[in-house]
């Protein structure tokens, strides 16, 4: 058996392979890429299926997809520095399908802003406000990390919800299972 030292001594003696950037494009791309194969089979489900209330943290598929973009859309208005931020349902009236269209616009924003985002730009320290207007400072690259370990929870909640409904075809969407096709 090998010691906690030992095991500790070797990867402290390995060099890093992978920057915060790297880590952070491709938990990016992935978030895109697991939210688009669980949305696909959402929004072809019909509408009474998406409005089913389930138990879960959110009454409904189309309720916990609002709630991924009000979180991604707010947390990005922050990183904006926008002094009030706006949640998108507060006035969003529209489908299961919009919400996907534009929680996936959204995904491509944090690809596109982590993809030209700069070392000194992810260890910035940036304040906010919650919505207890509670004030809190922290490094963007732990915000973002936080955006798409929010998203990940949530689409499980979102298999779960699906498994409720009786649907047997579920992509998987392990971070594994796209390392692998990359």
């Amino acid at each position: 058996m090998i010691s906690t030292s030992a095991v500790k001594a070797l990867h402290n003696s390995l060099p890093s392979t992978r920057t915060m950037k790297e880590i952070l494009s491709q938990f990016a791309a992935y978030n895109t890429w697991a939210n688009q194969k669980l949305f696909d089979v959402i929004v072809a489900l019909p509408e009474e299926k998406q409005l089913k209330e389930l138990p879960s943290s959110f009454k409904n598929l189309y309720a916990t997809m609002l709630h991924m973009w009000d979180a991604e859309s707010v947390w990005w208005q922050r990183l904006k520095l926008q002094e009030r931020t706006l949640a998108p349902s507060e006035n969003f009236k529209g489908t299961t399908k919009d919400i996907a269209h534009s929680l996936l616009q959204q995904n491509h924003q944090w690809q596109e802003w982590v993809s030209s985002a700069t070392d000194p730009m992810l260890d910035h320290v940036f304040q906010y406000y919650n919505s207890k207007k509670e004030c809190f400072k922290q490094p963007i690259f732990q915000m973002i990390l936080h955006v798409f370990n929010h998203g990940t929870y949530h689409r499980g909640q979102l298999v779960n919800m699906l498994r409720q409904l009786g649907i047997e075809k579920i992509p998987p969407t392990d971070f594994s299972v796209w390392s692998r096709k990359k």
